[in-house]
């Protein structure tokens, strides 16, 4: 059997890494006629420039920038990373409604001024109403550590749920779906105004998830807050979110822990072996 060629556009980070042995690095879109494997972090692969690919292993659980069924189509098998991401994730929305809830960001910043006084009152997490918009592996996860909170969790399912319903109910909406042509703005600026005044809207899921312009609106009237972490078109945040008190922005880490990034590379390269060794790919996409 021919040496396998493997391309990353980085080096992922844990000991797992090492395992693939030589590497090339380069970004995705430069052209690679002898590459027989691609390890992307979710982004787009011109699949004319990869006439011999083989395998896209992406360093992500979601793949809404890599064309999956483009690269069926032309024999490219894909993979990802589900199942270790979901406890971090999860933390990092919990995170966010304690931040966005409770003013922490906001009394740093008056801390750091030289400020104490002045704080405005947050609102409480603890009893509150939660809606889980998506109850999968990271949803559940937001659920059983809502429960250590004594909120009250009201789930959205695709099968099951009323998505108005909950956004009028809920003082505090997580979401959890993946970015797809049904979820492509499902939070409206109808379903956002849906939202009692001065409930909290968090996103760890996809910015495209939500009508952001929208949201922008409704955060600069000051009638509800949020706790973002993904954003329509990263790496740009609307400007208009950098100053607003009732907003809290992080740069997409749901999965950035030392822990989890390297949990993630033990994946990427477990379905990189098996590729290499003509088995079944443990996480086909």
């Amino acid at each position: 059997m021919a040496p396998v060629k493997v391309r990353a556009t980085q080096t992922f980070p844990g000991p797992a890494w090492s395992e693939l042995g030589r590497v090339e690095i380069a970004p995705a879109d430069a052209p690679g006629p002898d590459v027989d494997v691609l390890v992307v972090m979710n982004e787009p692969v011109d699949l004319a420039l990869y006439p011999a690919l083989r395998l896209i292993a992406n360093y992500s659980v979601g793949y809404d920038r890599i064309d999956v069924a483009a690269a069926h189509e032309r024999g490219v098998a894909v993979t990802n990373t589900p199942g270790v991401l979901d406890g971090a994730t999860a933390d990092l929305a919990m995170a966010l409604m304690l931040a966005a809830r409770r003013g922490v960001a906001t009394g740093d910043r008056l801390v750091r001024a030289g400020g104490w006084s002045g704080f405005v009152p947050g609102r409480e997490v603890s009893g509150a109403t939660l809606g889980i918009v998506g109850l999968g592996r990271i949803g559940s996860a937001v659920a059983r550590r809502a429960a250590g909170f004594d909120m009250q969790v009201l789930p959205v399912r695709r099968s099951a749920g009323d998505l108005d319903d909950v956004l009028r109910a809920a003082d505090i909406v997580t979401l959890h779906v993946p970015l797809s042509a049904e979820t492509r703005g499902l939070i409206s600026r109808e379903r956002l105004a849906l939202l009692k005044d001065g409930a909290t809207l968090v996103n760890t899921a996809r910015g495209g998830i939500v009508d952001e312009q929208a949201l922008v609106d409704e955060l600069v009237s000051g009638r509800i807050t949020a706790g973002l972490d993904v954003f329509a078109h990263e790496a740009r945040v609307p400007p208009a979110l950098l100053d607003l008190p009732n907003v809290v922005l992080t740069p997409h880490i749901g999965s950035d822990t030392i822990e989890t990034r390297g949990a993630m590379t033990r994946v990427v390269v477990d379905n990189v072996l098996a590729f290499v060794r003509g088995e079944a790919l443990p996480n086909p996409v």
